[in-house]
C-alpha cells in the first residue's frame, strides 16, 4: 500500500528556465521605445552663429534652416533652391501645422538671403519665426 501512495516523479530534474518569453517581451520594449522615440532634426550643415543677449530657447516643432556664408540655404540635410523655400515651408506645414521656422544663419551671410527666407515663410503663413543665435 505504501508503494501505492508513493508515485516516483520521473519528471524531476534539474531546474530549467524557458528565457524564450522573456526574450519576446525584451524585443517588443525595444521596437516600442525604437518606434516612440523623438528625432532631433538637423538643417544640414554647421554654421557660426551671432551673439545675442535676448537669446531664448525653443521647444516645439521646428523646420531649421541654416543659411552659410556663401549663401547656401539647407533644409533637412539637403541644399535647396531660394525659389522652393516657401514649397519647402508648406510640405512640412502639412506635416506638422504648428511648426515654427528657426533661421540658422552664418555670421558672414549675407542679409538678402535671410530675407528671403523670411517672405518665403510669411508667404506660408508660419505664425512664429526666430533666428539662432549663441547665447
Amino acid at each position: 500500500m505504501k508503494s501505492g501512495l508513493m508515485k516516483k516523479r520521473d519528471d524531476e530534474g534539474p531546474g530549467e528556465i524557458d528565457l524564450t518569453p522573456m526574450l519576446d517581451v525584451v524585443f517588443i520594449l525595444l521596437i516600442f521605445f525604437i518606434v516612440t522615440s523623438v528625432f532631433v532634426t538637423e538643417a544640414g550643415i554647421e554654421v557660426t552663429k551671432p551673439e545675442a543677449s535676448t537669446a531664448e530657447p525653443k521647444s516645439k516643432d521646428l523646420i531649421l534652416i541654416a543659411v552659410t556664408a556663401d549663401g547656401e540655404i539647407w533644409i533637412d540635410g539637403e541644399a535647396v533652391d531660394p525659389r522652393f523655400i516657401r514649397a519647402r515651408f508648406e510640405l512640412r506645414l502639412a506635416e506638422s501645422p504648428n511648426s515654427s521656422v528657426v533661421i540658422q544663419g552664418d555670421q558672414a551671410a549675407q542679409n538678402e538671403h535671410v530675407m528671403a527666407i523670411l517672405r518665403a515663410a510669411r508667404d506660408a503663413e508660419i505664425a512664429s519665426v526666430s533666428i539662432s543665435t549663441e547665447a
